[in-house]
C-alpha cells in the first residue's frame, strides 16, 4: 500500500489526498506535524530532504516529494481520471491556473517562511496575516482571470490539477480571512468540488491529525 506522508492542514498535502482519491488508489497516512517540528527529524529528512510534506512513499520503498511531481507521477501510472486535457493549449492553460496557486501564492506564505518574517523581520501576527491575505487575494485573482465563461470548473465539466491546487488554497484563504466577495466563480468552483468524495475525504478536517 502507498503511505503518504502528511499534515492536516498543508496544502500540498490537501493536494495529493485529492488526487490519490480521485485515482481510486488506496493509501496510509502517517501525520508530519510541521508545527512541532517533525518533519526535522533525522529519519523523516531522510525520506524528504527539504523536510516539508508531502512525501509519498511507494510499495517497494521509494520516495517521492514535491506535490506537483506526485501528482504527475499519479497522473501517469494511473491515467483515468486525467488530471490534465489532451488538447495541447487547454493544457498549458490548466498548467498555468495551477501553477498561479502552486507556485505563486502557495511558497511565499508557507509555515516556514511566515515563521522566518517573525524571527529576522519582526513581523508580529497581524503583519504575517496580513502578508498572506495580500498574496493570496493577488493570486485569486489572476486565477479567476484566467478562467473562461461557462464551465463547472476552472476549465471543464470535470475537476483538474488546477481545480485540486485552487480549492487546496482557498481553504487557507477563508482560514486566514481573506475577503471572498470578488471571488464568486472561484467559490462556486469550491463548493462543486467539495461534494465530491474525493475532495471531501481530503479535506483537512477530515485528516486522523486533524486538532
Amino acid at each position: 500500500m502507498l503511505t503518504l506522508y502528511s499534515y492536516w492542514r498543508s496544502t500540498t498535502s490537501y493536494r495529493v489526498r485529492v488526487a490519490l482519491n480521485l485515482k481510486g488508489l488506496s493509501y496510509r497516512t502517517v501525520p508530519v506535524d510541521l508545527v512541532a517540528g517533525d518533519q526535522h527529524a533525522p529519519d523523516y529528512a531522510a525520506k524528504n530532504p527539504i523536510k516539508g510534506v508531502p512525501t509519498l512513499m511507494l510499495e517497494d520503498g521509494t520516495a517521492l516529494t514535491q506535490s506537483l511531481a506526485i501528482l504527475d507521477y499519479l497522473d501517469d501510472v494511473v491515467p483515468d481520471p486525467a488530471l490534465l486535457p489532451d488538447e495541447q493549449i487547454l493544457r498549458a492553460r490548466v498548467r498555468a491556473a495551477a501553477q498561479t496557486m502552486a507556485v505563486d501564492v502557495h511558497p511565499v506564505n508557507n509555515l516556514k517562511v511566515v515563521m522566518r518574517l517573525k524571527s529576522e523581520h519582526d513581523f508580529t501576527n497581524d503583519d504575517s496575516i496580513a502578508w498572506m491575505r495580500h498574496w493570496m487575494t493577488e493570486g485569486l485573482h489572476a486565477y479567476q482571470a484566467l478562467l473562461p465563461d461557462g464551465p463547472a470548473y476552472s476549465f471543464t465539466d470535470t475537476p483538474l490539477l488546477c481545480d485540486i491546487c485552487l480549492v487546496a488554497q482557498l481553504y487557507n484563504a477563508h482560514r486566514w480571512g481573506v475577503d471572498m466577495t470578488p471571488f464568486d466563480r472561484l467559490l462556486w468552483i469550491e463548493e462543486q468540488a467539495l461534494k465530491l468524495p474525493a475532495f471531501d475525504a481530503a479535506r483537512p478536517e477530515n485528516q486522523p491529525d486533524a486538532t
